[in-house]
C-alpha cells in the first residue's frame, strides 16, 4: 500500500545540476537523527539513513533534504513505508543512475529493524 503522505512533502526536495553528469559516481549521505512516529503506538521511531546514489543530471541539495526528512518528525508511518517513500520521492526529484537507501531504526522493545531499498530494483544480491 503506497504511503499517505501529502504529496507537498516531496514538494520540498530541490535539485542542482551535477556539473559531471558523464561520469558515474557515487555520493553517501549519512542522516543519523530521522524521526518518525509509531502509527500503532504514537511512540517516536529514532533511525540513521544512509542513502547511496550515482546521480544523473541532478544531485540533491542537502539542506532542502534536511527539511524534507524532518517532515517525518510528527508522521505517524511504518519504517517501510517511511523508507520507501522516501526512496520515491528522491527518485521522482532525482531522477538517478541508482540509489540505495537503508534505514536502520534504533531498538524498540529488545528489537532492531533495519529496511533497505533499490532502485532500480535489479534484483542484485542482498547485502
Amino acid at each position: 500500500m503506497p504511503s499517505q503522505l501529502p504529496d507537498r512533502f516531496r514538494d520540498t526536495l530541490e535539485s542542482f545540476d551535477n556539473q559531471f553528469p558523464n561520469r558515474d559516481y557515487t555520493i553517501e549521505i549519512v542522516c543519523p537523527e530521522f524521526t518518525s512516529v509509531c502509527p500503532k503506538t504514537g511512540q517516536p521511531d529514532f533511525g540513521t539513513l544512509t542513502i547511496t546514489y550515482s546521480p544523473a543530471a541532478k544531485c540533491v541539495e542537502l539542506k532542502s533534504l534536511k527539511l524534507y526528512l524532518q517532515q517525518f518528525r510528527n508522521e505517524g508511518i511504518f519504517y517501510e513505508h517511511a523508507t520507501n517513500r522516501i526512496l520515491d520521492d528522491l527518485v521522482q526529484a532525482l531522477a538517478p543512475r541508482r540509489i540505495v537507501l537503508k534505514a536502520a531504526f534504533t531498538p524498540r522493545g529488545g528489537i532492531t529493524t533495519t529496511v533497505t531499498v533499490r532502485w532500480p530494483d535489479d534484483k542484485q544480491p542482498r547485502d
